[in-house]
This record gives C-alpha cells, structure tokens and sequence, in this order.
C-alpha cells in the first residue's frame, strides 16, 4: 500500500535558482515544473519539490527539531568531495568518519543542510 517517500519539498525565496543549484552542484536535472513550482531529480530518481516561500528564514542549526538535512549517497566519497569543492559548495563539517561511514556536511544555495554519505554497508 504504502510505497515510500516520492519527494520532499524545500520552500525557497527563488525556486528557480535553488533548482539551479542542485543542477549545477549535484546534477540532479529539472524534470518537471508548474506555477513556480520545480521538481528536480536525482539519477536515483529520488525527486525534491522546491517551492515559493513565505515570510522570513528562522535560522538553522543542525539540531533545531524538524527535519534537519538531506543525505546523498555517493559511491566515491573522495571524488565526490573533491567535485562539491570544485564547484564551490559551502562546507559546514571536515569529512569525518562515523560507523565505518564517510560523511561531510554541506549547504545548498538556500542554506538548508545536505550531506553526503558513502556507507560501509547498507542499511537494513
């Protein structure tokens, strides 16, 4: 019955540049748009909504309740590192290790926190 997330949605000041970041940084291409609206999409086919905000940014730690980043899987964590640094994404963390994963955390255009993730193992 229920099949699992088909996208998260992101309120931004300016959909259309945030949709470009995650083109430009991330490669995820634009695959569908309406009143404002743009769906980008992952090469996993994992789809974020971003849409027109409203009102003022409250500020962002990586800890305030509610949902706190986005994690991207990468199979190359260091040649995936060493291309966000190229293409200037702001870093919030050093890459660390946790668990035998590999993680560095990140802003997008907006602000709003990511970070990638190379696993050991999958999860269950």
């Amino acid at each position: 019955m229920f099949r699992g997330l088909e996208h998260t949605a992101i309120a931004s000041p300016d959909p259309a540049r945030l949709a470009e970041w995650y083109v430009q940084k991330l490669d995820f291409r634009i695959n569908y748009t309406y009143d404002g609206n743009y769906f980008v999409r992952a090469s996993d086919g994992s789809m974020l909504e971003i849409i027109p905000s409203q009102g003022e940014r409250a500020p962002q730690q990586m800890k305030d309740p509610g949902i706190r980043h986005l994690a991207v899987s990468v199979d190359n964590f260091d040649a995936a590192l060493g291309e966000l640094r190229n293409r200037g994404v702001q870093f919030l963390t050093e890459p660390f290790a946790n668990q035998g994963n590999r993680l560095v955390f990140f802003s997008d255009g907006d602000g709003n926190i990511l970070h990638l993730i190379q696993r050991e193992r999958p999860l269950p």
